[in-house]
């Protein structure tokens, strides 16, 4: 019953955000609520969840994305996103820009976060679209599962890590199974977004025409210039990733630091990363004026725009914790694992529960804890064997990224999509990426073991 709860809920909300035009915040809250009564949750309960949820949602992002569109507002008001759109364009030439994102977001995601990485490299990606002159919805999609492809199969992203470590595996023999994976699964699901999703044209800057780029662009400021605010925070947090997964520097043992290296743990948090990055955009126009940060100027508008990001965002985090306290991950994964199916067990366990509850990390953690006790039972021994279950989770946990993943706001929000193009677009995507990861798999595992 819990699991057709759960089918329910996603019904109801897309009924109601997509049928009854309600907003996705309100549609969220009221089907989170309706769901944690209907399984039986105390109500005190249901009452911490949506706190707990909206509260660590946000805590986690809510400062990245407010940053994040800041950033963008004095890239894009500024010309520097159009000047560094116009280099790339020379490179890849306008067919080719879903790829070229859908790489940059593989690599930018294997240190830093989904979430902040699309909100750092969207500006760019509006920009690069509307130059031109193709429809937002490839290029965006491109980003998440370029974004989503390293998030879940490459170390020292925290998710494989965890996994890692549960398992026993080696972190090395993981990164080397999940790159060409990841790269694989990642190519398949571009041939899905140039043959569907970009047939459907979104706009990727409605308000801005062509002749008001080209003025951007005589006092725009040069193409390497306008690198600087979106790459150097990303620099910052692969420094920062680099302490903790290479040189062992853990945050338990943060006092014992050098002087140092404190400095570098501190400005590689992803929300001082930012703060550093939007401090840089403010050198992107040629001259600084109050008006620009007033509130009806670029940080008053981006501000206003990044509300309702974060209230379906929140939305979305509250969503998928009354799911993770219903219990809903152990019901799937005791129902799961008496089923011995070699390597696609992990995988269909890890999908279950990040279909259910939302977080791809949790989705890692939780079914490499359920496995990790049935290793040597289920046949998994050697050090190769470790290492593709830690895949197999990775792609499991890429499916299927709905209403209760906080991602898939920050995807649909920031591109213009309504809910049913983003489970036509994202959701379907996030599918395709986990299973074309785990069919390789299975295949590398039949030849190999």
């Amino acid at each position: 019953m819990i699991v057709f709860y759960l089918l329910l809920s996603v019904l109801l909300i897309i009924l109601l955000t997509a049928k009854w035009k309600v907003h996705p915040f309100v549609a969220l809250l009221l089907v989170a609520i309706c769901y944690g009564i209907a399984v039986g949750m105390p109500l005190n309960q249901i009452i911490d969840s949506v706190n707990k949820g909206f509260g660590n949602t946000l805590g986690s992002i809510g400062m990245i994305i407010i940053l994040g569109v800041i950033i963008g507002a004095f890239l894009e008001n500024s010309g520097g996103a159009y000047a560094l759109a116009e280099k790339v364009l020379k490179f890849t030439g306008k067919k080719k820009i879903p790829f070229a994102m859908g790489i940059i977001g593989w690599f930018v995601s294997i240190p830093v976060f989904a979430d902040s990485g699309f909100m750092l490299l969207a500006p760019l990606n509006k920009s690069l679209s509307k130059k031109a002159g193709i429809s937002l919805s490839g290029t965006a999609i491109a980003l998440a599962l370029g974004l989503t492809a390293s998030h879940t199969l490459i170390p020292p992203t925290p998710g494989p890590v965890a996994a890692a470590h549960y398992l026993n595996a080696d972190l090395g023999l993981v990164m080397l199974l999940g790159i060409p994976i990841s790269v694989f699964a990642l190519m398949i699901s571009l041939i899905f977004i140039n043959k569907v999703v970009s047939k459907t044209y979104i706009d990727p800057d409605p308000e801005i025409t062509d002749e008001e780029i080209t003025e951007r662009l005589k006092t725009a400021p040069s193409a390497y210039k306008a690198t600087i605010p979106i790459f150097a925070p990303i620099i910052l947090i692969v420094i920062k990733s680099l302490l903790t997964t290479v040189l062992g520097y853990k945050t338990d043992d943060y006092e014992s630091f050098p002087a140092f290296i404190k400095i570098l743990y501190f400005l590689g948090e992803p929300f001082i990363a930012l703060l550093i990055g939007c401090f840089l955009s403010f050198t992107l126009p040629k001259k600084l004026n109050s008006d620009m940060f007033s509130t009806s100027g670029w940080i008053g508008s981006a501000l206003e725009g990044a509300s309702s990001i974060l209230l379906i965002t929140g939305a979305g985090g509250i969503f998928g914790q009354v799911l993770r306290d219903s219990g809903i991950a152990i019901t799937l994964g005791e129902a799961l694992s008496n089923i011995n199916i070699s390597i696609w067990l992990p995988f269909l366990l890890a999908a279950a529960i990040k279909t259910a509850q939302g977080s791809s990390t949790v989705a890692l953690i939780t079914t490499a804890s359920i496995i990790a006790p049935m290793m040597a039972t289920l046949g998994f021994e050697t050090e190769l064997q470790k290492a593709m279950v830690v895949i197999a989770i990775g792609a499991g946990s890429s499916v299927i990224s709905h209403a209760n993943d906080s991602f898939f706001w920050v995807v649909t929000r920031l591109s213009g999509m309504d809910i049913k193009m983003g489970y036509r677009f994202h959701s379907l995507g996030t599918f395709i990426l986990g299973t074309s990861s785990a069919l390789l798999l299975y295949i590398l595992y039949l030849i190999l073991t």
